[in-house]
């Protein structure tokens, strides 16, 4: 009988579905049925985004906090895997995603079956990982399996392209001389080499020893700066949601996270990198490493 696959995902500029596509693109090539769900919530989300309403989803995608899915329909009552596509919304998970994996009808199928994560983002994933895990626990599913595609590019050279492609939704190089922004072209096309090793462990059922080689195939990669970045970050994003959504006029709020954004990336996080760098990151080598390997693998602690 033909392996049952289930794969779910948002996307606005199109990005997410090329990625799955081409993950998946192997399994349907082996002759296991391959089932494609594009997650769409009832309140749109522009794109390209307006500043406004970017900043807006703010609160609830940092909370998790679910939202309205136009109908949509499962074939399978069981599947013997579930893919899950991912793009982080503000360190976290995007609302129609984390809205998905807390549906009803996702709990439904989740119990016990092998979850695969793939997510494509700028270059910060790892709280929205987190976050997943934890949402993926409560519904009983076992995650057995994550790939994170980023943008390669230099820090703030990928935060001026992010914002350019979102605001314009266009994916050339701004005045000819940043980076083409998202994830590049080469990675999408070599996501199918990781679709061939979801297939072979989805064949085998050996689901314990998948991220292991994921992480063997540089599927995932810890990068200490950034993960650091996202520790202090995404405990602070969660103050400022928390204090957004009892406001019942949340628009000065939300501009003073803004800006509150903007100074903590391109001037408090530098500094702040250099203090660590040269007191605490020479003294912390062996916790630096389990915290890197903790992050790259699928337990959650």
């Amino acid at each position: 009988m033909s392996k049952k696959v289930l794969a779910v995902y948002f996307t606005q500029s199109g990005q997410l579905g090329e990625i799955v596509d081409n993950l998946t693109k192997p399994l349907i090539e082996a002759g296991i049925s391959v089932e494609k769900v594009q997650v769409s919530p009832v309140k749109k989300f522009p794109f390209p985004w307006t500043t406004k309403v970017f900043f807006e989803a703010m609160p609830e995608s940092v909370q998790c906090t679910p939202a309205d899915l136009e109908a949509f329909q499962l074939k399978e009552n069981k599947y013997d895997l579930i893919i899950l596509g991912i793009q982080p919304w503000f360190l976290s998970p995007s609302i129609p995603m984390s809205s998905f994996i807390q549906h009803p009808s996702f709990k439904a199928i989740a119990v016990n079956t092998p979850i695969v994560t793939i997510s494509g983002c700028r270059n910060m994933w790892i709280n929205a990982q987190e976050k997943i895990k934890r949402l993926l626990k409560q519904s009983g599913a076992n995650l057995v399996g994550n790939i994170a595609l980023v943008d390669r590019h230099n820090n703030y050279a990928s935060l001026v392209t992010i914002f350019y492609w979102m605001l314009t939704g266009r994916k050339d190089r701004k005045w000819g001389i940043f980076p083409k922004p998202g994830v590049s072209d080469e990675d999408i096309a070599n996501v199918p080499v990781f679709g061939n090793t979801v297939k072979d462990h989805l064949l085998s059922g050996d689901w314990i020893n998948l991220q292991p080689r994921l992480v063997e195939q540089k599927a995932v990669d810890v990068k200490y700066h950034l993960m650091f970045i996202e520790r202090k970050a995404g405990k602070i994003f969660k103050i400022w949601a928390n204090i957004i959504t009892k406001k019942k006029k949340r628009s000065g709020w939300l501009v003073a996270f803004k800006y509150y954004l903007l100074i903590a990336l391109c001037v408090a996080a530098p500094l702040i990198l250099l203090v660590d760098a040269v007191l605490f990151r020479p003294f912390l080598s062996g916790r630096i490493a389990r915290q890197k390997k903790y992050y790259s693998g699928v337990e959650l602690i």
